[in-house]
């Protein structure tokens, strides 16, 4: 298996223990809870740094964990963390148009337990290929190698892309930003994930202040969904009620 490396960022404290907490919590879906989507409502919610994290921590735990970058209109992953030594013609992309085969885009990483579907070439209007039954295939047969697949998907808001996705997941994740996405948007993005029939696992709170117990006023009912993952003391914008 070809190799990558990944240039991954030191967690504060802070940072770990949350993270931390969330991959206790997923181990605690069950063994069925094997392909996991991480999704936002909107752009620059932190969820690609969600993604990354959780998924290194899942593989130091000692867990065979693949990270699958579906953003493929603007995937982040690639000019965040390096990803040195990615084929051009052989990312997703390539294999759900059916120029790449599933050896040729899976990548073992400089992270022990951690592999890699990178998504290089970004592609304008993705949701026909997603539609494609190769991606079924690929995300099943990856489940039945690794024990868990995080998946990174586009924000809700934005484009189907999700959506189309969420129905081949085990369970979704729905990174929030502290003080700056509205509740009604959270909650219908939250009503969107429902109608795909897949399960919501939990809302993350990020850049959030790690003292700040404000998200149980501000997300009512929802604080129930206790996955918080701070990222900083970003001071709120749009402070919406």
């Amino acid at each position: 298996m070809k190799k990558i490396n990944v240039e991954t960022k030191e967690l504060t404290y802070a940072m770990e223990e949350a993270l931390n907490r969330l991959r206790v919590n997923v181990r605690f879906t069950g063994e069925d809870t094997k392909k996991i989507m991480i999704t936002s409502t909107f752009p620059g919610e932190g969820k690609s740094s969600v993604s990354v994290d959780l998924w290194k921590m899942l593989a130091e735990a000692g867990c065979p964990t693949v990270l699958v970058d579906l953003d493929m209109r603007k995937s982040m992953l690639e000019q965040r963390y390096g990803l040195k030594g990615v084929e051009k013609n052989n990312d997703i992309g390539s294999y759900l148009t059916g120029t790449a085969e599933y050896e040729d885009v899976v990548y073992a990483t400089s992270i022990d337990n951690g592999y890699c579907v990178p998504c290089i070439n970004t592609i304008e209007g993705p949701s026909v290929i997603l539609e494609n039954k190769r991606l079924k295939q690929f995300l099943e047969r990856l489940s039945e190698e690794y024990r868990y697949v995080i998946i990174d998907t586009p924000p809700l808001d934005s484009v189907a892309d999700a959506s189309i996705v969420a129905p081949l997941c085990d369970g979704a994740i729905l990174v929030v930003e502290s003080g700056e996405t509205p509740r009604k948007y959270v909650q219908e993005s939250l009503a969107q994930i429902e109608q795909t029939g897949c399960k919501l696992l939990g809302m993350i709170l990020n850049k959030v202040k790690t003292s700040d117990v404000m998200y149980k006023k501000y997300y009512g009912k929802y604080k129930s969904y206790n996955y918080v993952y701070s990222k900083g003391s970003k001071k709120s914008k749009k402070n919406v009620k």
